[in-house]
């Protein structure tokens, strides 16, 4: 999957929500729909998006389809913000040192 999608896909909060929800386990699309206020159809593009991104994965089970969490898909994620990482390091380390400083 391209990093493109897979920031498309995190870009939405709902997605977001979804995803945390998923965290917990598989959950069919009615459970999945039951905590939003969309339709059904619109909780399923969200889901499509989510599934293109390689961030959710989806298996027949009789006649449901069960969403599971991808988290490995977010390692490109991760990758990403721990390079602006060091920014947040080092500015935190120039407030640490301005406190001390005051301190003396």
């Amino acid at each position: 999957m391209s990093e493109q999608m897979i920031f498309r896909a995190i870009a939405d909060p709902t997605r977001r929500s979804i995803m945390s929800m998923l965290a917990t386990g598989e959950h069919s699309l009615g459970e999945i729909a039951s905590h939003y206020e969309m339709t059904r159809p619109a909780v399923t593009k969200h889901l499509k998006i989510l599934e293109q991104g390689g961030l959710i994965r989806v298996r027949a089970e009789g006649r449901q389809r069960l969403h599971a969490l991808q988290p490995e898909a977010l390692q490109p994620v991760s990758d990403w913000l721990s390079f602006f990482s060091q920014f947040w390091d080092e500015k935190l380390e120039t407030l640490k040192q301005a406190v001390e400083a005051d301190d003396e």
